[in-house]
């Protein structure tokens, strides 16, 4: 499955089946922790989830950007800027969404679920190499 619509409605469903919601309540521009109140135990199940039901491998730390701020601060330390880290970390999210990422970082968490579907398809790509 490397159709971004069908990965979209994939994760949604997921996030729906887990979070007990309404699909119609979730979008790609929906915050998984901030607007859905996504806990770490629903993390590591949308995680298990990913892997069963679009067979593809899952790394949480990234799909979560879990070492975002352990990535931010090497960087610091090492002179190199921030969103050349980010990609560098991160390769599934493109240089506009690195941007806002750094930008809204200070508001929480912010991985939403458009994050999740890149992050998919990325690995749709893999396999299809």
């Amino acid at each position: 499955m490397s159709n971004p619509e069908d990965i979209t409605a994939s994760i949604t469903d997921i996030l729906a089946d887990i979070l007990d919601l309404d699909p119609v309540q979730i979008t790609p521009e929906t915050y998984v922790v901030r607007d859905l109140r996504a806990e770490s135990i629903d993390l590591l199940e949308i995680g298990v989830a990913m892997q069963h039901r679009l067979d593809m491998e899952v790394d949480d730390d990234t799909l979560f950007l879990k070492n975002m701020r352990q990535v931010l601060a090497r960087a610091a330390k090492a002179g190199k800027a921030p969103e050349e880290a980010m990609t560098a970390e991160y390769p599934h999210l493109d240089r506009a969404r690195i941007a806002e990422i750094l930008a809204d970082r200070e508001g929480g968490p912010v991985i939403k679920v458009r994050d999740l579907a890149a992050y998919a398809a990325d690995r749709a790509g893999d396999r299809e190499d």
